[in-house]
Parts: structure tokens; sequence; C-alpha cells
């Protein structure tokens, strides 16, 4: 069991820094897009996600030495996706500077918690509930990029 969380809080972190690393909130592209009134300055980011990765890093362990032997694969497999999913938006918005691009990725991303949350619920229902939060977050960020888009249409 102890294995299994370690191997979560590794691919999680390893997530976190990815993402981190392509984050670049202070260059001169970033601070010219027309943002929504709405959008929580940037240090509120780094805030929200710890957290938010410290769940994940759980939920996933939970449900991994939780489930059936026959759903293991299935789960670690879904689990793996979603964090690459995950991982890939920074680099594709802030990188690649291509808000469009990246709005469709995190919506993948979306189908890709939903598709999550369910397995982790039918492995152990306390880690799916767990996970809630972050595809709300993520379904709030989704919304965000749909808003830069639409304000940004050459971007």
């Amino acid at each position: 069991m102890k294995k299994t969380f370690l191997g979560t809080a590794l691919a999680v972190t390893a997530t976190a820094v990815a993402g981190s690393l392509s984050v670049d909130a202070t260059s001169a592209w970033y601070r010219g897009l027309r943002k929504p009134s709405w959008q929580p300055p940037p240090p509120a980011f780094g805030l929200v996600w710890t957290p938010l990765y410290a769940t994940i890093a759980y939920a996933g362990g939970r449900a991994l030495s939780r489930g059936g032997e026959g759903s293991r694969p299935a789960l670690a497999r879904a689990l793996g996706a979603n964090l690459l999913l995950n991982a890939a938006w920074s680099a594709l918005f802030f990188r690649a500077r291509s808000p469009k691009l990246a709005l469709a990725e995190i919506l993948a991303l979306n189908a890709s918690n939903a598709l999550l949350v369910s397995r982790v619920v039918r492995a152990d229902r306390r880690a799916g509930l767990l996970l809630l939060p972050y595809a709300g977050w993520t379904a709030f960020a989704t919304a965000l990029n749909a808003s830069i888009v639409r304000r940004n249409p050459d971007a």
C-alpha cells in the first residue's frame, strides 16, 4: 500500500513540476491578453493547485489500493492519462501561446476527469468524492480559458 501511495505521489509531483515549469504569468504575452474581471490573481493558482494535487495523489493511491485486482490497470491508465492532460495544458497555453489549443485540450481533460472520478468512485467512494474539487476547479479553468479565447480571437 505504501508503494502505491508513493507511486501516485511521485506521478502527481512530476505533473505539478512539469506544469509549473511551463507557466509564465509574468510574460509580456500573457500580461497582454485581455482577461475577465473574475480571473483570480496569479498567486491564487498555486494556492489552489497545491492542495488539489495532494488530494489527487491521496485519492489515486487510496483507490488503487482498495480497488479490485481487475479494475486497477484501467484505473491506473485513467489516472496516468489524466495527469498527462493536466500537465499538457500549461505547455499549450503558456509555452505554445495557444489559448485555443489549450481550450480544446482542457475539454479533453474535463472528459478525463469525469472518467477518472467514475472509475475512482467504483473503487472507493470516498476517494472519488475527494476528486470533485479537482473536477470543479478544472471546469472553472475551462470557463476562464474560454473567456480568454473569446476576448483574444487573434491569440
